[in-house]
Formats: structure tokens, C-alpha cells, sequence
């Protein structure tokens, strides 16, 4: 059938992009990459001036597999005429705004990719997948689901939602007015951290910032030679095939190589703390709350007021609560029709050595899944350190052949 596409990929986040950047060059091969979106955006709320990657640029969309690919960072810089700048100025990580650039210059050069569509619903007729994109349907051979991970709120906090109560990821979305506010930032992670730096280096900042974490302290990102092999992909490959009682424990014990702060970011929150208390004379501005967790909220007629356990309970009032409380996946909705044929385990959804998911359906094909398996592949699932590496362990997979080493 000349109309089947090889493959359609749902979501054009990092994780599809890359798997389109990938497959640009491969002869006589077809798919197509819906985005719902009208263009590219990577947690455009979370793009702080500040913020800088944690991994090195060449962890980009292509380099690790194909250092050649006329889609990696290093070809942006060259394009955009900035490359001997970009040396010269030894910047010790690279700004997240200039890789969220880079990932708009690749969403713009890669014919395949299809913004402003939206995928509706995904099913099976004659032994292919049929993708309803509001625009018409689409036949392809192969799903890739990459529509990320969405921000996870605790129970309790979702009733409350609203313009002064949101999730980090909204934090520059919406206009809102912080001078003279008691802000609290809810999570110890890195998120957590960057929103505590920028609202001490506000011009007006908020009248208090109090900072709340489950966590034993703020602590540092785990950023060693031997930790960091955790990011290869002979140790993703090799806790993939572990007993699922195991990897649990690895993923808690490996828990700060991923999601730990930065120390550059905590060197600096320290140095602002100092320079509003020491310098400032702002003795009680910035409350630390470590081995705390909010476990209740109630609306205020100006503002709110918070329950915290921990070594030293209280009730904490604040006009503005941050939500960096993270994220998880779910399957996108427009996979409703699919999913009760979808096999899981206890922890989540079985994704196989090529993350292919196991679906008890009669296809030609399969739905792999991106940046959805951190329970099965380990803690660099939803980093950006194994990015190329599993879009070419997919696109092998799709092609039949060995077309990237893997």
C-alpha cells in the first residue's frame, strides 16, 4: 500500500524531534511528526534567564549516534554565525534558552514535522495503525508516542489550582504580580531551585520566599565520572533486563544523579541569601523548610494557608504557591482506544528491549513509546543524555536494519 507511512510519531517534543532529525536522512523513508502546538516549545514556563543545561550540547539530537548530522548543535552555532563567539565565551553550561533555539532552528529544518495538528485518535484497521488528525486520517505501519510528561499536583492541591496556586511549568506563562507577595516554592528539585534563585534576583522581589521540601536538605546533583555512567547505554540496556523489585531499589538510590540541584545553581542561591541577610539587613526573607511536606491547604481571604509536617510543623500563610513538585506520564489521550489492549505491569506500562510496547493486537507494526519508561529503563528515561540514542534504537527498529550503531 503506497499510501502507508513506514511510521507517525504523535508529540514533537525533544524525544520525537530527535527521531526526526534522524530519519531526515534516510532514503525512501516515510512518516510524519504531528504536533498539536502552532510551533516548537520546550517547557517555555520553565525558561528562566538564568537556567542552563545539565548535560553537555553534544547530548543534543543526533551527535552521540551521528556526529556528521546537519541537525546537531554544533551545525546551529555554525548556521547562526555565533560559533567562534560561543568558544570564546567558555560558558560553563550551556544557557537552556540557546538549546531551546537550537531545538526551534531543527523544528523549522525537517519537512516531515507538521505543527498546529492534532492527533485525536489512534486505532487498528487491517493491520495498520489509523491516526485521526482532525484533518483527515493517516496510515502508518509504526506509532511513536512522544507527547512527555506531564506536571504531576498532589490530590490535595488540585482543587485549588488557579492563578496564584500553579505548577512550575506555568511559572512564565502568566503575567502575575510578585513584589510585596509571600511566595512559597513547593520541591527540592531543580525547578524548585532555579524559581527560589530568580525571585531573589528579581528588582522588586516578592516580601518572602519560603522554600518547602520533603528532601533531607537541598541537595547537590550526584555529577561524578562513575555516576554519570548511569547515562550510557550499556547500563540502560543492562537495567532494562533486571528484576522489576531491583531497578525500583536503583531508582531510589539513583535518585540525586538525576534529580538533584545543580551545584552552580546552589552556590548561587546561597550567595543571594547572604547578600539579602548579611548585606540587606532582610534577616527573615528567605525561610528554609527541608524534611517538610505539605499535607493540606485552605483558601484565605488574602491568600493561603498551608499545613507542613515534619521536625518542625507549622502552618505557612503565602499569597503565591509554586508547585515544582515534578512531573510523571500518562498516555495521551488519544490513545484511549488502544489502551485497554496495552499490556502493564504494577509499575506502569511494559515497554520491550526496542521500546516497543506490548499490544495483544494483530498489526504489521507497533507503538513505541518515548521519554514514558523510567520504571523499566532507569533514570535516564526522561533526561536528554540517551535522547539520539533510543530515537535510533527505535528507528532501527522501524527500518528492519542497523542503520545507526547502536
Amino acid at each position: 500500500m503506497s499510501d502507508v507511512l513506514d511510521y507517525a510519531a504523535v508529540g514533537v517534543g525533544p524525544a520525537n524531534l530527535s527521531l526526526a532529525a534522524l530519519g531526515a536522512d534516510v532514503d525512501d523513508l516515510r512518516s510524519v511528526h504531528f504536533e498539536a502546538r502552532p510551533d516548537f516549545s520546550w517547557h517555555p514556563g520553565l525558561l528562566l534567564p538564568e537556567a542552563t543545561l545539565q548535560v553537555s550540547p553534544l547530548k543534543d539530537l543526533v551527535t552521540l549516534v551521528d556526529p556528521t548530522s546537519r541537525y546537531s548543535f554544533l551545525a546551529f552555532l555554525a548556521n547562526e554565525g555565533r560559533l567562534y563567539q560561543f568558544l570564546t565565551a567558555k560558558f560553563p553550561a550551556v544557557l537552556r534558552a540557546e538549546f531551546d533555539q537550537y531545538l526551534q532552528w531543527a523544528s523549522r529544518s525537517i519537512p516531515s514535522i507538521e505543527f498546529g495538528t492534532e492527533v485525536r485518535g489512534v486505532r487498528v484497521r487491517d493491520g495498520h495503525f489509523v491516526l485521526d488528525t482532525g484533518h483527515g486520517e493517516v496510515t502508518a505501519r509504526n506509532v511513536v508516542l512522544g507527547t512527555g510528561q506531564t506536571p504531576f499536583v498532589p490530590g490535595f492541591l488540585r482543587p485549588h489550582l488557579c492563578a496564584d496556586v500553579f505548577h512550575a511549568e506555568e511559572f512564565l506563562s502568566r503575567p502575575r504580580e510578585l513584589p510585596d507577595r509571600a511566595v512559597t516554592v513547593i520541591g527540592g528539585g531543580q525547578s524548585g531551585a532555579e524559581i527560589v534563585r530568580h525571585l531573589m534576583r528579581l528588582d522588586v522581589p516578592p516580601r518572602s520566599i519560603t522554600w518547602i521540601t520533603r528532601r533531607p536538605g537541598f541537595l547537590p546533583m550526584d555529577d561524578s565520572p562513575f555516576t554519570n555512567e548511569y547515562f550510557f547505554p550499556a547500563y540502560a540496556r543492562e537495567f532494562h533486563g533486571l528484576p522489576q523489585t531491583h531497578k525500583q531499589e536503583l531508582l531510589a538510590e539513583q535518585k540525586l544523579a538525576s534529580d538533584g540541584i545543580d551545584l552552580a545553581t546552589l552556590q548561587d542561591v546561597y550567595r543571594e541569601r547572604y547578600r539579602h541577610e548579611c548585606l540587606l539587613g532582610r534577616k527573615d526573607w528567605l525561610r528554609l523548610m527541608p524534611r517538610s511536606e505539605v499535607t493540606g491547604c485552605a483558601r484565605l481571604s488574602d491568600g493561603w494557608e498551608l499545613e507542613v509536617s515534619g521536625p518542625h510543623a507549622s502552618v505557612v500563610r503565602s499569597d503565591v504557591v509554586v508547585l515544582a513538585t515534578g512531573y510523571e506520564y500518562r498516555l495521551p489521550d488519544c490513545m484511549s482506544e488502544l489502551a485497554p489492549h496495552l499490556a502493564r505491569a504494577p509499575e506502569g506500562l511494559v515497554v520491550g528491549d526496542d521500546y516497543a510496547l506490548s499490544l495483544d493486537l494483530r498489526t504489521s507494526g507497533r507503538v513505541f513509546l518515548q521519554n514514558g519508561a523510567r520504571h523499566t529503563w532507569g533514570i535516564a528515561d526522561p533526561n536528554l543524555s540517551l535522547l539520539a540514542w533510543r530515537s535510533a534504537v527505535i528507528l532501527n527498529a522501524i527500518l528492519g536494519y542497523r542503520r545507526y550503531n547502536t
